[in-house]
């Protein structure tokens, strides 16, 4: 294989994809929508507040309604001596949105129920807030009726909040503090990362191989040069443009994170209450969001999560994605690049490409679920079989692997790329020049014996 010409395919492959208004638009255009991801929630968060609602009460208990104060989601009415039927036909012209009606004290139970009506379903918080303030009128109750004196204060005494403190000993027995849930997250997200880069960059080669033998333009180039050689240039040159794209989605992403987060984040967070935003992210009660935002504040938490951060291998972390990605890439972009050597429309390529998009499916499955046991033999053995460990071994990096495991895993994938673009050249020099044909698998193995 001439390394010059091999240098001038990969040249012409990178322009021609970097000049294409497709590239331009989705480098510029996909930093957009990851910033977004960052910035919507909160937004989204803050835009779905509940009106506020006039709530009119008929206690028949009465321990609910001393609980039920007014707040900027409900105001609450309560109705003294009024039948509840009348009411409930009367809501709109009352002014009330909703009737909540609680029943007669069970004195042996030490319970009530309740039911609210509304003419509009109430949204979920809300139901949830009121159904909160209920229950912690029965509990206040149940705590006044047990006769032990302190009970409350008892209780809270009694109430373990113990946090488990995690680390990890290096070879010489020095402690790094450790926080599973962040390498849970780094775990997920190179998964996720290598996965959508090799499944996009793979099918780009193929879709290239496509479009240059659909319009005849092949049949020029491998009169110049030899296919193997239009193969590699191509693969390669589309390598480039994915890390090319890469880098820029990482540096713009990060710009327009930076540029909107000190522009307008002041005055979006400026009027919110931290608790209000944990309760309405989590879907949780007020007294545990009170506990989340609490947790979230002390900086003790924080210390332990830039401490794990910290503590990451990001050297190698970052070493081993450059190489799992390389070779993966090349691994997969030469069979892409076979099966699209093989047919004359991207409508063909179904048949042909199940059996390879299959293990990367599989690899991307159990990266997900790593983190719960990185060690396990599944997790292991995935992140050995070529066709699985570019996506599976990153995900295990952030838990510690150690470096005959990683050594192993580059050398199996690195002689199955060699092995898989041997034969997908064999198949490519075939199948580039085949028209008027719909090939299978039988013929693909007829063009592997060919000489």
């Amino acid at each position: 294989m001439n390394l010059h010409t091999t240098g001038i395919i990969i040249s012409r492959e990178y322009l021609n994809k970097v000049k294409k208004k497709s590239f331009l638009i989705t480098t510029f255009l996909v930093p957009i929508l990851f910033a977004a991801l960052c910035i919507l929630p909160t937004l989204i968060m803050l835009g779905t507040k509940e009106s506020s609602k006039n709530i009119a009460v008929i206690d028949n208990s009465g321990i609910v309604a001393p609980l039920l104060e007014d707040s900027e989601t409900a105001t609450y009415t309560v109705l003294e001596g009024q039948a509840p039927e009348e009411v409930k036909l009367s809501l709109a012209s009352l002014g009330y949105d909703a009737l909540l009606v609680v029943s007669d004290l069970d004195e042996s139970q030490k319970n009530v129920s309740a039911d609210v009506y509304s003419n509009k379903p109430l949204g979920m918080d809300l139901n949830e807030n009121i159904n909160g303030k209920i229950n912690s009128a029965v509990e206040a109750y149940r705590i006044e009726q047990s006769g032990i004196d302190n009970l409350k204060d008892i209780m809270k005494d009694v109430k373990a909040n113990v946090k488990l403190h995690s680390y990890t000993l290096d070879e010489e027995g020095k402690e790094k503090i450790s926080e599973s849930g962040v390498y849970m997250i780094v775990s997920m997200i190179l998964g996720m990362i290598i996965y959508m880069f090799i499944a996009l960059f793979g099918g780009m080669v193929m879709s290239s191989v496509i479009e240059e033998k659909a319009s005849r333009v092949v049949e020029v180039l491998v009169s110049s040069v030899k296919a193997t050689e239009l193969m590699f240039g191509k693969i390669i040159g589309v390598a480039l443009v994915a890390l090319t794209q890469f880098f820029l989605w990482i540096v713009l992403t990060f710009a327009i994170v930076g540029i909107v987060g000190a522009v307008s984040g002041q005055k979006l967070l400026g009027d919110s209450n931290p608790t209000e935003l944990v309760q309405t992210m989590g879907g949780v009660s007020a007294d545990q969001a009170e506990a989340v935002t609490a947790a979230l504040s002390d900086s003790t938490e924080t210390n332990v999560i830039l401490s794990t951060i910290g503590n990451l291998p990001f050297g190698k972390i970052i070493l081993c994605f450059v190489l799992f990605f390389v070779f993966g890439y090349m691994l997969y972009a030469s069979l892409f690049a076979a099966i699209g050597s093989a047919v004359e429309n991207e409508g063909d390529t179904q048949q042909l490409q199940i059996p390879v998009t299959i293990p990367l499916l599989l690899g991307f499955f159990i990266a997900i679920y790593a983190f719960k046991a990185p060690d396990s033999a599944l997790v292991f053995w995935g992140s050995m079989i070529p066709f699985t460990s570019p996506i599976v071994m990153l995900a295990r990096l952030p838990f510690g692997v150690p470096g005959w495991e990683i050594a192993v895993s580059i050398i199996l994938l690195i002689a199955t790329f060699a092995v898989c673009a041997w034969l997908s050249a064999k198949i490519y020099k075939v199948g580039i020049l085949m028209f008027g044909k719909k090939s299978t698998w039988k013929d693909l193995w007829k063009w592997l014996k060919l000489k």
